[in-house]
């Protein structure tokens, strides 16, 4: 039976058996001159922490925090940066917030601008991996600088110090569970023929949904009640480049004319994000007469959202980001009062370089029975905006 996850403080973790299957890419970006990069820091010397803080000291109103964003293109990065920073603003600390634009040069720029001031806590959301983090990071953990990396995790520099994330791992085997108990697996007179769509491989949230997932179908498919048709069970053959809905909608096209044309019936679609869903329905809505299959998804986007209502998707998986970024005040509130931050997962998440502690948040499920009461009723979003 599918349990709806429950945010909440603190959360059994599963550990990921599927560590084979784990890769680890760089997105590259366009680099900074290493040359510039040193000279900038040539002869700074380390920020000295002084006395540790405490909640009542009012040296804290003096201390900054610094957070470096994505972008602000989407809606749900400038809600982000908005709740720590107004957070931060009311808890006494002064607060540098900066967006990229959605370019990796830029994030790094603002980075090394933001060390260079002699910030009191680092909260970076990457836009991509870089190989100049860990020289940039190193400047950082050198002047006694903690970072935070929010969402997305900082790889190949020891310098991060934590991690505030959602639990993708246990996202994967919710959807997969989803579609074993919806498909009735268990009790089936026949295989059912499911397909397999995840994210960008090189995004390291990727590898957790990908094997949290396949750690629920593998005993399926090994004994053959489930079937994949098209044989694409791989990580770089499920992949989605930049979680594209069109690349999505590209593939299940050729999967939909090769494998399903016949009137062979295809039972679900395990997309791990709803942008790749959306793909995935599109093609369906197109091309597909047979029985509508089950869909899964991530993030309740509002087009996913009037799908579920629609009927075209089955249910989305909901990360509140809201609860992300309250999580992540209160590691920074902790780290600035001289406290050891809570953490959830301290095995899991390895950069390359170590294993980071790390707060993950748990996911709802969201379907057509309840998506008024989350979404609606949790402030999310408004009737009219599913209208």
């Amino acid at each position: 039976m599918i349990i709806v996850a429950m945010l909440m403080p603190a959360l059994l973790l599963c550990a990921c058996s599927r560590s084979g299957r784990l890769s680890k890419k760089s997105n590259g970006g366009r680099l900074m001159p290493g040359e510039a990069f040193e000279e900038e820091f040539l002869g700074t010397e380390p920020t000295d922490p002084g006395p540790e803080p405490t909640e009542t000291d009012p040296a804290n109103q003096f201390k900054k925090v610094a957070i470096s964003l994505p972008t602000k293109s989407l809606q749900r990065w400038l809600d982000d940066g908005n709740r720590m920073k107004t957070a931060l603003e009311q808890a006494g600390y002064e607060v540098d917030l900066r967006y990229a634009a959605n370019d990796t040069q830029t994030q790094i720029d603002q980075v090394r601008d933001m060390i260079l001031d002699k910030c009191d806590l680092l909260i970076i959301a990457p836009l991509s991996q870089s190989p100049y983090w860990d020289q940039l990071l190193s400047e950082a953990k050198r002047n006694n600088i903690p970072v935070i990396s929010y969402d997305r995790l900082l790889m190949d520099t020891d310098a991060v110090d934590y991690y505030v994330t959602c639990d993708f791992y246990l996202t994967g085997q919710m959807q997969a569970e989803y579609i074993i108990e919806k498909l009735d697996v268990e009790h089936s007179d026949r295989p059912v023929n499911i397909e397999i769509f995840t994210g960008d491989a090189s995004d390291n949230q990727t590898n957790f949904f990908y094997n949290g997932a396949m750690d629920v179908l593998d005993p399926y498919i090994a004994d053959g009640r489930i079937v994949v048709k098209s044989g694409q069970t791989e990580l770089d053959q499920v992949a989605t480049v930049g979680w594209r809905t069109e690349l999505a909608q590209n593939r299940m096209d050729a999967l939909l004319a090769t494998f399903y044309s016949d009137g062979t019936p295809l039972d679900a679609v395990l997309c791990s994000n709803d942008s790749t869903a959306l793909g995935v329905t599109n093609s369906l809505v197109a091309n597909y007469t047979g029985s509508y299959p089950v869909i899964t998804g991530l993030d309740c986007d509002i087009a996913n959202v009037k799908n579920i209502i629609a009927g075209k998707q089955s249910m989305s998986l909901f990360h509140d980001t809201r609860t992300l970024a309250d999580a992540t005040v209160n590691m920074a509130l902790d780290l600035l009062r001289g406290k050891e931050p809570t953490t959830n997962d301290d095995v899991r998440y390895n950069n390359g370089k170590k294993t980071v502690r790390s707060y993950l948040c748990a996911p709802l499920l969201v379907d057509i029975s309840n998506y008024k009461d989350i979404l609606i009723g949790g402030g999310y979003y408004t009737e009219q905006d599913l209208s």
